[in-house]
């Protein structure tokens, strides 16, 4: 029988860790589903969007850089389907149940707005333009993921918890490789069009925080999946990917 959701909260409230296995309430089992979901869906759009520019890398070594990260972006959404099967999910027919590819209009602007089937970010149903736009959304998205899967580390789902800690140091590598090509990008073609990239990314990027009177937030914090409020998580951001930005030569937008 499942615990009620008073005593999970008193457990986690003391510090323990919810293990895999153990029978969870309703509440507590939707919020961390609706987590890991959303990171799954994240993780499979993201790399379906970011293949497409692999060959559009200007030499070998950015073609191998960008293959290695769709590669760990499929890596890390297997291994939190793993997890999801103990929820009933099968993950082959969940891999083929939507079209990861797709992608809206670029001139369209959903702000907090959540559409489609899947669940995964806003910011993925965007489409790339280019080499130069991809290394910022990388770069801007990244930092975004790494600030936001960080807390995940000390989630009261062991599992989850585990998981993520491999998977928040990849994300940093990811961040650390999206500086590196986008400053030589800058190196060969300018500024010009890594401003209008950032210009373009960085308030979708922003609203992946979500809205700061959200009550999955509320929620979220109340089974102890994470600590801090989307404003607070949103101030992390802009203060690491500002301080890129500047290293670089480039502006955080005006609006």
């Amino acid at each position: 029988m499942a615990m009620d959701e008073k005593t999970l909260i008193e457990r986690i409230s003391k510090g323990d860790k919810i293990q895999r296995g153990e029978a969870l309430p309703a509440s507590y089992r939707t919020e961390l589903m609706r987590l890991m979901v959303v990171f799954v869906d994240s993780q499979l759009a993201g790399a379906a969007g970011f293949a497409n520019m692999i060959n559009c890398g200007p030499g070998l070594r950015e073609r191998r850089t960008a293959a290695q990260i769709v590669a760990d972006r499929f890596d890390h959404a297997e291994q939190v389907l793993d997890l999801l099967k103990d929820f009933n999910v099968e993950p082959r027919l969940y891999v083929s149940s939507h079209a990861w590819s797709s992608r809206l209009d670029r001139t369209i602007d959903l702000g907090n707005r959540r559409i489609g089937g899947d669940k995964r970010l806003n910011v993925f149903h965007y489409p790339l333009e280019g080499w130069v736009d991809a290394l910022v959304l990388n770069a801007l998205m990244g930092t975004a993921s790494a600030v936001q899967l960080g807390e995940l580390r000390h989630a009261s789902y062991a599992p989850l918890a585990e998981a993520m800690v491999d998977i928040v140091k990849c994300e940093q590598s990811h961040v650390e490789m999206g500086e590196k090509g986008l400053q030589d990008a800058i190196d060969h073609n300018g500024l010009a069009g890594a401003q209008a990239a950032v210009d373009y990314w960085y308030p979708r990027v922003a609203a992946t925080f979500g809205r700061s009177d959200s009550e999955h937030n509320g929620r979220f914090k109340l089974f102890g999946l994470i600590k801090l409020a989307n404003d607070e998580r949103l101030a992390a951001w802009e203060g690491q990917v500002n301080d890129m930005l500047g290293r670089l030569g480039l502006s955080t937008p005006s609006n």
